[in-house]
């Protein structure tokens, strides 16, 4: 096929989408969620692909951001607990509301419900049954980190609008739960784009139900050099992450982003990370910046 016969039947994801809207939220808050950061990680993705693989998917934050185009999306976590509860959102979302219509926001139900999690006798319970529990630990711990009771109010039926639109966005998506180098080698073609967002390094205790060491940032590293498809790695900025990824090929770009638990006692603050690819991450920009231009030109800048 021709380069004009793969652009996506909806357009890029240029300034006009974003003045247009239509972009959803993730329905849970999860550590390290990609929230402030997922407008940066979309204008950066490659302007064609045929198969988006979201490898370290937790929130999704991205996933409910980009458009859903014509191509496979896959959404890949090693936490079963986290899939298991995507996959009753997609599946039967009344089931889970049901199951979580009467759930309290009490310290004393939050500590029984993280005693269990802890002693890992969730896989014990029925589906829906462990999905609710895991997302009223979620929704009702200190930050998303599943073991400190937050003593905020919040009601869940108000979540119940964002797990209905969750849901009917799921419907195509392909929800995994394997072990990134099994998943990328799968999936793994000329046509693939895979955005990785893992454990960032010296931070790998505060994600739950799942182990991640140095080894496996070294891992990543050369399961992804080694691919015929593109991949966008999002990482804190450090010294051990910019010498690991120092390769023939690979490109490193450092991003700032407002860093929310600092901000409150310090105005201002922010947070480096790093954008790691292996392609020209200016090229939906630069095609971005070139449809603008042939917009104005025909509608005499009145872009609706």
């Amino acid at each position: 096929m021709s380069g004009a016969e793969n652009v996506p039947s909806d357009g890029f994801f240029c300034s006009r989408k974003l003045r247009k809207g239509g972009k959803m939220n993730s329905f849970l808050s999860w550590v390290g969620g990609k929230k402030l950061l997922r407008d940066d990680v979309i204008i950066r993705m490659p302007p064609f692909y045929e198969k988006y693989i979201e490898v370290f998917g937790g929130a999704g934050w991205v996933l409910f951001r980009k458009s859903p185009e014509n191509e496979v999306e896959v959404f890949n976590d090693f936490n079963s607990n986290l899939v298991n509860l995507y996959r009753c959102v997609r599946d039967n979302p009344a089931k889970l509301k049901y199951k979580l219509r009467y759930v309290l926001n009490s310290r004393e139900d939050f500590r029984w419900i993280a005693f269990l999690h802890k002693k890992g006798l969730f896989p014990r319970f029925h589906d829906y049954d462990r999905a609710a529990k895991f997302y009223q630990l979620i929704r009702y711990s200190y930050g998303s980190t599943l073991d400190r009771f937050a003593s905020q109010p919040h009601s869940i039926w108000g979540d119940f609008p964002l797990i209905d639109m969750a849901s009917r966005r799921l419907q195509r998506v392909i929800i995994e739960n394997q072990d990134f180098e099994i998943l990328i080698k799968h999936y793994d073609s000329p046509v693939s784009f895979f955005y990785c967002d893992p454990p960032y390094f010296a931070t790998e205790s505060y994600y739950k139900d799942v182990g991640f060491t140095k080894k496996d940032h070294i891992r990543l590293r050369d399961t992804l050099i080694g691919i015929k498809g593109k991949f966008l790695v999002s990482y804190n900025d450090c010294p051990e992450i910019r010498e690991l990824w120092e390769h023939d090929g690979i490109r490193i770009e450092s991003v700032s982003r407002v860093d929310n638990l600092r901000q409150r006692y310090q105005k201002g603050a922010t947070y480096d990370e790093l954008f790691i690819s292996n392609y020209d991450t200016n090229e939906r920009q630069n095609m971005c910046h070139q449809l603008s231009f042939i917009e104005d030109e025909y509608t005499g800048g009145n872009i609706l």
